[in-house]
Parts: structure tokens; C-alpha cells; sequence
């Protein structure tokens, strides 16, 4: 039997096929963008507290005693 000797609707057919097919998901990148936006202002925040903090000082508090 040929395909066009067939008693089924192809139309039908290839919407019978469609529903069997698994759906394709698509990946989000705004988790993956929040993520790296959320590390870069930690970073920035970091710099600017190491930048802007007083300096340690070495000198032992024994030595500074009078």
C-alpha cells in the first residue's frame, strides 16, 4: 500500500506526531545574569571597603604602653 492509498488524514497524523514529541525547553538566562550581577556588586562592594578602611597597624599595644 502506498502512502497516498492511505486512509488516514495526514493532517491528523502530523498532529498526532507533535503531541508525542517532547516539548523543548529553553534555558533562562536571567537566573545566570542575576547571579553574575549579584557577585560583581560584591566584588565592587569589597573593593571599595578594603579601599576606603583605615589602615592595621603593626605595632604591638605592649610596645605603645607606657
Amino acid at each position: 500500500m502506498t502512502p497516498t492509498d492511505s486512509a488516514l488524514d495526514p493532517g491528523q497524523m502530523a498532529y498526532a506526531r507533535s503531541l508525542l514529541r517532547t516539548p523543548v525547553y529553553q534555558e533562562r538566562a536571567w537566573p545566570a545574569l542575576g547571579a553574575a550581577a549579584f557577585a560583581a556588586v560584591a566584588a565592587l562592594a569589597l573593593a571599595v571597603a578594603m579601599i576606603t578602611a583605615p589602615p592595621v597597624t603593626t605595632t604591638h599595644v605592649v610596645e605603645r604602653a607606657p
